[in-house]
């Protein structure tokens, strides 16, 4: 009995694992696949924590710095100590010194600054690349989807047009029909199955875009329901974009990178001071025979006097650095509102035509229907019949884009306002938090020169809805 009850469990039980494992996959969850396994933001990840390792480096400029050294080896000597002739010995020497700095100009302050201004740089670029491949997995799956329901209503299409050459065979066979109906039939059912083909190969295509960008291939997709957060006005959209978009965030942290670079070089042109402790064992000393061992602890100062201009141009050179931040900032700032402003349009102008699509497709079913009750009755042609349901798939099909080319607006308009991930309720990266590597806030500084920000390219829109030409 024992045996029976455990054989039931785990008959259920792997039933309850293939129900699971063949769950539909919600846009959410491909979206968070995405982001977890896409290379871009794998790539812009691994930067922030090298960032993070940065931040280390420059800290370690407040830490004192511990040397040992020791040498041995034979020595020849010729001096005061031994005259009248030279002496040949074997000299031994060791030291340890720790030296602290005191003062650099603020040096060390400035360079921890610049990095972690990087980090935060590199964070924001991470949750900016997590929208953009975001939005592109939105792409995929909306267009898997659309793709699915044209094959479902070219398989309708495709019906109908067998219906009716099954209607035209049967008073062809029975000497009613003329023959150049039934030829014309068959040639309309043709091509009906040859769009058939077509439309299954597009599917197919659809489903490779999804696995390349999302990293697997899709698991019995639905359509989703629009998403929340869409502003009601086009000023409350660039309100929005501008203050949370991460490559204008990213962009500002350039700028206190720059800004933070440049007082660095400032350092160099200040003194510096250093405690140096340090002590020495030493023996066979430049020709004579003793031990010589000493300690000594001081402040060392040391201050530049000339260096050929060096550290004054590179000040200069910094400084101009922090106007090329500023200006790609401004660059940055006008992609994000063009690309915020062609995301608005493209929701109202697919918003608008909408309800226009909607009803051409009503009042072509209509008239196909009532063709066919008057083809039925032999007040209308089979020409008029298959134009009708031409007329009628065309209708459809524009109707079913206009939908989603519509839906598709408005997660883009989300992406450009920095939202969209949000929005799907997906958990942003680790890597997009903008703290330090210790837990601390971030400062607010960025990198300045040595990664310029990425410019905000607009995405790529869905296709636009076009008017088909009557295919069968």
């Amino acid at each position: 009995m024992k045996f029976k009850h455990s054989v039931l469990f785990c008959a259920v039980a792997g039933v309850l694992l293939a129900s699971q494992g063949a769950s539909a996959q919600t846009l959410g969850e491909a979206v968070d696949q995405t982001i977890k396994s896409n290379p871009d933001v794998l790539i812009d990840a691994s930067r922030r924590l090298s960032t993070d390792e940065a931040v280390n480096q420059a800290k370690g400029g407040y830490r004192p710095k511990v040397d040992l050294s020791a040498g041995v080896g034979a020595e020849w000597s010729e001096n005061t100590s031994t005259r009248p002739g030279s002496d040949n010995l074997w000299r031994r020497e060791s030291a340890l010194t720790l030296s602290q700095m005191i003062y650099d100009g603020f040096g060390t302050k400035s360079e921890v600054q610049r990095h972690e201004a990087r980090v935060k740089s590199a964070a924001h670029r991470v949750a900016g690349t997590s929208e953009e491949v975001g939005l592109r997995a939105v792409e995929t799956y909306l267009e898997v989807v659309r793709r699915q329901e044209l094959r479902n209503l070219t398989q309708d299409n495709l019906a109908a047009h067998e219906r009716v050459f099954e209607q035209i065979k049967l008073r062809s066979d029975s000497g009613v029909g003329r023959k150049a109906d039934l030829e014309q039939a068959q040639a309309r059912l043709a091509l009906a199955q040859a769009n058939m083909a077509s439309a299954e190969a597009n599917l197919r295509e659809a489903n490779i875009q999804f696995q390349r960008v999302v990293g697997e291939m899709p698991r019995d997709l639905g359509r989703p329901g629009l998403p929340d957060g869409v502003p009601a006005s086009e000023d409350d959209a660039l309100g929005v974009a501008v203050n949370n978009h991460p490559l204008l965030n990213s962009a500002a942290a350039d700028i206190e990178a720059a800004k933070a670079q440049t007082r660095s070089a400032e350092s160099l042109l200040r003194p510096r001071v250093d405690l140096e402790l340090g002590t020495s064992w030493n023996n066979n000393l430049d020709g004579v025979r003793y031990k010589n061992n000493d300690a000594y602890a001081m402040l060392r100062f040391k201050y530049n006097l000339y260096h050929g201009g060096t550290d004054k141009a590179r000040v200069s050179e910094r400084r101009i650095q922090e106007m090329e931040a500023a200006e790609i900032m401004n660059k940055t700032r006008r992609q994000v509102e063009e690309s915020t402003r062609l995301s608005w349009n493209s929701l109202l102008t697919s918003t608008d035509r909408l309800p226009k699509l909607k009803a051409h497709a009503d009042a072509t079913e209509q008239t196909r229907d009532a063709y066919a009750k008057q083809f039925s009755i032999g007040q209308r042609t089979l020409l008029d019949l298959l134009d009708s349901e031409n007329e009628l798939y065309t209708a459809r099909s524009n109707f079913i884009d206009g939908q989603y080319v519509e839906m598709f607006a408005r997660y883009r308009l989300l992406a450009d306002m920095g939202k969209l991930v949000e929005s799907l309720g997906v958990a942003p990266r680790e890597e997009s938090r903008v703290v330090m590597a210790n837990g601390a806030p971030a400062a607010s500084a960025a990198p300045a020169t040595e990664t310029a920000p990425v410019e905000a390219a607009p995405a790529e829109p869905m296709p636009a809805v076009e008017e088909k030409a009557p295919a069968q």
